[in-house]
């Protein structure tokens, strides 16, 4: 007699190595560093709830000529124990989408059971319809893990590019009603883009990376303040470098690790003050250690921006790993049981931030160290991967696969980030 199948969850989307990842940002315009966190915080989630997991990942890499390699191969890998499968793809505009489309079909169509789980990680249209036209299957839970609203305009669009967007974001609320539910960072990411449907808040894993030490001091007299993230006047970092220079501690050291379009002036401003450090791009590991030694950790996001509504900073939950006093705009897609942990900067103005940073300096050594121990222990006790496994574990057995898949007459099944 043959043993019954074991059922598992394979995930779809961008869950590389380290090595491929490392690669992919030595030689991109861009770099998906905080996507690489997520999915591997997403893996151990799913393995501490008891799941057995497969991946299904595609290079998270920018379109030629911003990437300048065409084609990328397929092939098997391990990584923290865990079997993956590289798609391979053409990185030409159109051609990539169709061939992530064929390469993930292809794959899923062979591996998937009753009672198997796709999750999909993020709003790739490609790797979204393969999930719906999944969902068609007797047995088979499809759930999109939204970590962005689709379509995001930009300064730089022109009138093709707009159009070619709002045609991207109508597939992608088309695959999302085909799908069983939805696991999302914010509400309002879950209930504009997927109306209907099931769905579990989760705005992020606190899943250290093996090289977080404990804290670690600057140099003799030496109070650094740091930011980690895109370089951009949308995240605020012209802002925090108004700021910071409006304070007169000759001291202190402003950090900025990242890369993006204010790399350049960032450059001139660190010639123009000294306390302002050339910009730096580390790997995760050892990002983690200048965190840990850090004054003061820093997230001047401006609030009044419409995509903010529908994000979770996952910095804050890096940042306050650190045990490190953090200094945060009030931003919308920030629960409120974090925010007691927070240096709130209000208004988020240069002002604001500057005025925030000033108390978080100002904080006595006693009461960081307290702040600090409060800060891990409720992000292990809420937002480690055995906490969020289980909301998630719950959450997939909620899921009735024998309702309609269209989102019509469903009850909607919503967890609070809490925990609860």
């Amino acid at each position: 007699m043959t043993a019954p199948r074991r059922s598992m969850v394979t995930l779809l989307g961008f869950t590389v190595p380290d090595d491929v990842l490392a690669d992919v940002t030595a030689r991109d315009a861009g770099h998906a560093t905080q996507t690489h966190a997520f999915a591997w915080g997403l893996v151990a989630t799913m393995r501490a709830a008891g799941c057995h997991v497969g991946l299904l990942s595609a290079a998270p890499v920018s379109t030629w000529p911003r990437n300048r390699q065409v084609v990328f191969r397929g092939g098997q890998f391990i990584h923290d124990g865990v079997e993956g499968r590289l798609l391979g793809f053409v990185n030409v505009l159109g051609l990539k989408h169709l061939t992530r489309f064929l390469a993930a079909r292809r794959r899923v169509t062979a591996s998937l059971g009753a009672g198997d789980v796709l999750l999909v990680h993020g709003v790739h249209t490609p790797f979204l319809w393969v999930g719906a036209l999944a969902a068609r299957r007797r047995g088979v839970r499809v759930v999109p893990v939204l970590t962005d609203p689709p379509g995001v305009a930009l300064p730089t669009d022109g009138p093709l590019v707009r159009l070619l967007r709002r045609i991207d974001v109508a597939m992608v609320r088309a695959a999302l009603r085909r799908c069983t539910g939805v696991i999302a960072l914010t509400g309002p990411l879950a209930e504009d883009y997927a109306p209907g449907q099931p769905h579990l808040v989760m705005e992020g894993i606190f899943h250290p990376p093996a090289g977080v030490r404990p804290r670690l001091e600057a140099a003799p007299g030496v109070r650094e303040v740091v930011y980690a993230g895109g370089l951009s006047r949308a995240y605020g970092v012209d802002r925090l470098v108004e700021a910071f220079r409006a304070l007169p501690d000759p001291d202190l050291r402003l950090l900025l690790f990242g890369r993006g379009e204010l790399t350049p002036w960032l450059r001139e401003q660190s010639e123009i003050d000294q306390r302002i450090a050339p910009p730096e791009l580390l790997d995760r590991d050892v990002l983690a250690g200048r965190l840990a030694r850090a004054a003061v950790l820093v997230n001047p996001r401006p609030v009044e921006q419409g995509f903010v509504r529908y994000s979770f900073p996952s910095k804050t939950i890096e940042y306050l790993s650190a045990g490190v006093p953090v200094v945060s705009t009030r931003l919308p897609g920030i629960p409120a049981d974090y925010l007691p942990h927070l240096v709130l900067a209000e208004p988020d103005t240069v002002d604001g931030l500057r005025e925030a940073l000033t108390r978080a300096l100002a904080i006595p050594p006693t009461e960081v160290a307290r702040r600090g121990a409060a800060g891990r222990d409720f992000l292990r006790l809420t937002r480690s991967p055995a906490a969020q496994g289980r909301r998630v574990h719950d959450f997939l057995a909620s899921l009735d696969r024998s309702r309609p898949t269209s989102g019509v007459g469903r009850s909607t099944v919503t967890s609070a980030v809490s925990g609860r």
